[in-house]
């Protein structure tokens, strides 16, 4: 064990030093307005202030409605091109609550997004006065969907190692809950999720 504890540590070391592999990436202005049959309905408006606590090098925030616009689905991705200067994102389940939003329960959330295999996320059911609102939300890093920070941690330290690249993603989606019914704001988010995970997979770097 202090053996490979020492060969990390020299190779954290190594990684640190030299100059790091950054990739290249779209936009997420670029991100697709129509996805399937859900579209954009409005962005949203992200202020200096907490941009300069996200510190992220790119953001979204953008409500998508399906077609009869009876459904909708907030979107937010703060992307990270490198986490070697100390950025790197904020946890949801951290930012929620100071921002007046209570946990109800959690968990995570297998979700088939037909690649073969599904993606495990974070679940949410937050409250905020009379208001409910289903939370999922992951680490994109590559072509990986991490649901845990510490593996998402660990994932940054093995990419440093092998590829020198740091840069990952958060991916969140929010769904209000009507009349309590969890079950079809879940349904209502894994159908957008699935609608737009390949359009994820395109704009961030693989």
């Amino acid at each position: 064990m202090v053996t490979l504890l020492l060969i990390v540590q020299a190779a954290l070391l190594y990684s640190s030093v030299r100059p790091e592999a950054v990739p290249t990436s779209k936009p997420l202005a670029e991100f697709p307005q129509t996805i399937g049959a859900w579209h954009e309905v409005q962005e949203g408006v992200i202020d200096q202030e907490t941009r300069d606590v996200l510190q992220a090098d790119d953001l979204l925030n953008r409500v998508y409605a399906d077609q009869g616009e009876k459904r909708g689905a907030d979107l937010f991705i703060a992307a990270f091109r490198t986490q070697r200067n100390g950025k790197a994102p904020h946890s949801p389940k951290n930012c929620l609550p100071g921002n007046g939003w209570t946990p109800l329960n959690s968990g995570e959330f297998s979700i088939d997004v037909g690649r073969g295999q599904p993606i495990d996320v974070n679940r949410y059911v937050v409250v905020h006065g009379d208001q409910r609102s289903l939370v999922l939300y992951w680490y994109q890093s590559r072509d990986r969907a991490i649901a845990s920070e510490y593996k998402a941690k660990f994932w940054v330290i093995m990419d440093a190692m092998r590829l020198n690249r740091t840069d990952t993603a958060l991916v969140r989606v929010v769904v209000p809950i009507t009349n309590k019914d969890e079950d079809q704001a879940a349904r209502t988010a894994v159908e957008f999720v699935r609608a737009f995970y390949t359009s994820i997979r395109q704009n961030l770097p693989a």
